[in-house]
């Protein structure tokens, strides 16, 4: 499931047409179920006729006999029906996660645009769920309606008034409850879109709490969540009074269906019309058709719901990329020569610059936006709005997002740790693995970890690699987070490797390490450094001070800091 034009009847047809077999075996078993159901009133009337009336004992015997196979014939039907469906259920919501996540991770981006890592994941659990379930509801729907068919067909045998009022009047009592269903459907949706706010905000203020810890701004967080709990408290509300009126109304019209059944069987039992066997094989009758009209009430419920999950599911399923085209493979040998022309984008202003292969190039800015635009454009996460970008003379439009992240590697200043160990950080073959499970020292992750200092974050913690780095890295401080990171990416080697910020948080003597860990690691490799650290950029190659979105000057750090005036104050001051 693609994106694309795609809508929530889009969703919900893939959803039941990849569980097709399932549904169908547990129609079958739940029909046969409802088969049973339905004959049990009609074989106790045939008792009471033939056995109860005549006081025959043997027969009685055997009829009770028939009603105990049966009775097992029912909880052997029931139980492979039940399964089949919660099987089918679970397994479309996971199928439905996982185009949820692969949509969310594709390299071109654009899922996460204007909606909160919460609120996703809200889409990927809830709303997959909701969606899985209608596999199950249209299960228990054809089973009910298997029901009332055998129900009508045993009730027209006998009497054509009783089966009559079953057949005409079923789907009358169906339409309305769609009616009914109407209302809950939107409040649904509505309902879904409050929660998915609200978990996003909780998961934006729990990922930020040591900040709004330090800027004193708890009260003022929990506000903001505690308007968003709010709206969607009233949005759930609504929903559950929807959904009651819906189910109350619902069975008021089933009661009533039924004691009409019942009120008309009385009164051709009383005019001779149906033998007292009868009456009762009719009364039980009406009595079972209780169930399957109930489950058609729960069945619209769960349709509406799912109609509205499938409805946000499309929305990102469906959302545009943020970078289109690029569908040449990387070369297998990457030089890693970098070009930028006209580029325009954010703070870049018609830029020009050459990244030459296998050196070490260092790129300060006088304005922040410089830098996060550049990175985009590095790392196709946005294409320019005008000029063009070249990996060894070839436009990135051209080539595959996937590859060219692996050719290309950005690592952001801000990129988060995952939970697990450093170790699985660091490299995430290694996740989940102890020091003394681990079989031969890997020479590329000490040599990484060695560069970005991070072996000394690895000595101080109890375990060592092994120590679990808790959610996000909150276990360990900024310096030795930004350290864990700057190992991870010098970790997976690419042929470019472009790094933002990445000692802001450590001390002069530590940053001076990781500047000469990263020369001599990357040697002969492409690296951009993008940075106004002087630490950093006086073991680059050549530097470029990016002033006004353009390149305002170029050489050696040392040159640079003695000529240029722009580049003192964006470094030294």
């Amino acid at each position: 499931m693609g994106s694309g034009e795609l809508s929530g009847r889009d969703v919900l047809g893939s959803a039941v047409k990849g569980q097709g077999r399932r549904i169908a075996v547990g129609s079958v078993l739940g029909s046969l179920h409802q088969l049973g159901e339905a004959l049990v009133p009609v074989l106790v009337g045939v008792v009471v006729d033939q056995a109860v009336a005549g006081q025959d004992a043997g027969r009685l015997v055997l009829w009770l006999a028939v009603l105990a196979v049966m009775y097992v014939g029912l909880s052997w039907s029931f139980r492979l029906g039940a399964r089949a469906g919660e099987r089918g259920a679970e397994e479309a919501a996971h199928e439905l996660r996982l185009a949820v996540v692969r949509r969310v991770l594709d390299a071109r981006g654009g899922a996460e645009s204007d909606r909160l890592p919460g609120e996703l994941a809200n889409v990927a659990t809830e709303d997959a769920k909701r969606v899985g379930a209608v596999n199950m509801a249209l299960m228990s729907g054809i089973s009910a309606v298997a029901g009332i068919a055998v129900s009508a067909v045993a009730l027209l045998l006998t009497s054509l008034t009783l089966g009559l009022i079953v057949l005409l009047g079923t789907p009358v009592l169906l339409w309305l409850g769609h009616l009914l269903s109407k209302p809950l459907e939107r409040r649904s949706a509505a309902e879904q879109d409050r929660a998915a706010g609200a978990a996003g905000v909780a998961a934006d203020l729990v990922a930020g709490l040591r900040v709004l810890k330090g800027l004193g701004a708890q009260q003022a967080a929990v506000e903001r969540y505690r308007r968003a709990s709010g709206v969607s408290l009233t949005a759930t509300l609504r929903a559950a009074r929807a959904e009651s009126w819906q189910t109350g109304l619902v069975l008021a019209l089933t009661g009533g269906f039924i004691a009409l059944i019942a009120w008309v069987g009385g009164r051709l039992a009383l005019d001779g019309s149906l033998t007292l066997g009868q009456l009762v094989s009719a009364v039980g009758l009406a009595l079972f058709l209780l169930g399957p009209l109930e489950t058609f009430a729960w069945v619209n419920a769960e349709l509406a719901q799912g109609r509205a999950s499938a409805a946000r599911i499309a929305d990102v399923l469906a959302v545009p990329p943020a970078v289109v085209g690029g569908d040449e493979p990387v070369p297998d040998v990457v030089r890693g020569e970098l070009r930028l022309r006209g580029v325009r984008l954010g703070g870049l202003a018609g830029l020009d610059l050459d990244v030459a292969a296998g050196r070490l190039t260092g790129i300060a800015v006088t304005d922040p936006a410089c830098a996060e635009a550049l990175l985009s454009c590095l790392g196709r996460e946005a294409d320019p709005e005008s000029g063009s970008v070249e990996l060894d003379g070839v436009p990135l439009t051209r080539l595959d997002p996937a590859g060219l992240r692996a050719a290309v590697l950005v690592a952001t200043h801000d990129a988060a740790l995952f939970e697990g160990s450093l170790a699985g950080n660091v490299l995430p073959e290694d996740a989940g693995v102890d020091d003394g499970e681990r079989g031969e020292p890997d020479p590329r992750t000490d040599a990484a970890m060695a560069a970005a200092d991070a072996d000394e974050v690895a000595r101080s913690l109890p375990h060592g690699t092994a120590t679990g780095v808790g959610e996000g890295g909150r276990s360990l401080s900024g310096g030795q987070r930004q350290r864990v990171l700057l190992a991870r990416a010098l970790r997976a080697g690419p042929p470019v490797l472009v790094v933002h910020d990445p000692t802001t948080a450590v001390d002069a003597v530590t940053e001076t390490r990781i500047a000469q860990g990263i020369r001599e690691l990357r040697q002969g490799r492409t690296t951009v450094v993008v940075t106004n650290s002087p630490a950093l950029l006086a073991v680059t190659d050549r530097v470029v001070l990016l002033d006004r979105g353009r390149v305002g000057a170029e050489g050696t750090h040392a040159e640079l800091a003695r000529t240029d005036t722009a580049y003192r104050t964006a470094v030294l001051a």
